[in-house]
């Protein structure tokens, strides 16, 4: 398939093997004293394997990117903006700011540890991967994540049109301003849980954290379970069946919430009681 390959090499000059075509990249690492950038910028049909990556931004531009078993340090800056057709997987990014305004991405078995990872990115798939980094995936659309597990702040903020199954999220202001987003079978903790979302929906999911769902448009929760979850849904357009006991609600604007005990209800003056269906189920029994 690749018409050229470069094998057990070392590249440290500047745009090493730029606007490279067909190319295998093996066992070979990007490092050295001419501390040379952009090694591998405006190429395409590009296959990396077992390599190491420790200088600034080497994949810019590129389409048709294979990137398998390899390394890149916190040194490699910025690794991979404005590229197509992108397969990465068995990998450790460990650069910030490593995946910008990039699309058709695949992400498998990696480790990633990244600020600012993702950002304005389309059409991004992520399976069986662990995350660190603040502000994942910052404006980016059609996210299709399974067995990710992410720890970092203002996550997934502004993201649209987007699927999220058997997660486990641990992570402050996640999905602020989503829209159109499902949430499956999966465990999200942390504060204020995605505030002024539209069309988003939690399933069988686990949410665990002070102050969640406010401000919120066509919010759903099915079947899911709240701890330590108090002053909840202030303000939102809410449908809600809960399988366990919620804190406190705060001035829900409509809808319904049925939940299996309520603490606390708090209406402050000027919010309509008729307009919101509290259920307190085990009371009801």
């Amino acid at each position: 398939m690749y018409a050229n390959k470069r094998e057990n090499a070392c590249f440290d000059q500047e745009r090493a093997l730029y606007a490279s075509e067909s190319l295998e990249v093996v066992n070979c690492k990007f490092d050295g004293p001419a501390d040379g950038e952009s090694a591998l910028k405006e190429s395409r049909d590009i296959r990396t394997e077992n390599c190491f990556f420790n200088l600034r931004y080497p994949f810019w531009h590129d389409t048709g990117l294979k990137i398998k078993g390899c390394e890149l340090t916190p040194l490699c800056r910025a690794a991979l903006w404005y590229c197509q057709g992108v397969s990465i997987s068995d990998s450790r990014l460990n650069g910030i700011k490593a995946l910008r305004e990039c699309g058709d991405i695949s992400i498998k078995n990696c480790h990633v540890e990244s600020a600012e990872f993702g950002w304005f990115c389309k059409d991004v798939a992520m399976e069986n991967a662990d995350v660190t980094g603040e502000y994942f995936m910052l404006r980016s659309d059609r996210l299709n994540f399974r067995d990710v597990t992410l720890n970092g702040k203002y996550s997934f903020q502004y993201i649209t049109d987007s699927q999220f199954e058997n997660c486990n999220f641990a992570t402050k202001d996640a999905f602020w301003h989503a829209k159109n987003v499902t949430v499956r079978n999966s465990v999200i903790k942390g504060e204020y849980l995605a505030w002024y979302c539209e069309n988003v929906t939690f399933e069988n999911c686990l949410i665990i954290g002070t102050q969640p769902l406010c401000y919120c448009k066509g919010l759903k929760l099915i079947n899911c379970r709240m701890e330590n979850t108090d002053l909840s849904f202030e303000r939102s357009e809410v449908e809600a069946t809960i399988c366990s006991h919620v804190d406190s609600i705060k001035n829900p604007q409509s809808g319904f919430i049925r939940a299996d005990s309520v603490g606390e209800v708090i209406l402050d003056e000027g919010f309509d009681r008729c307009a919101i269906e509290i259920v307190n189920c085990h009371a009801e029994n």
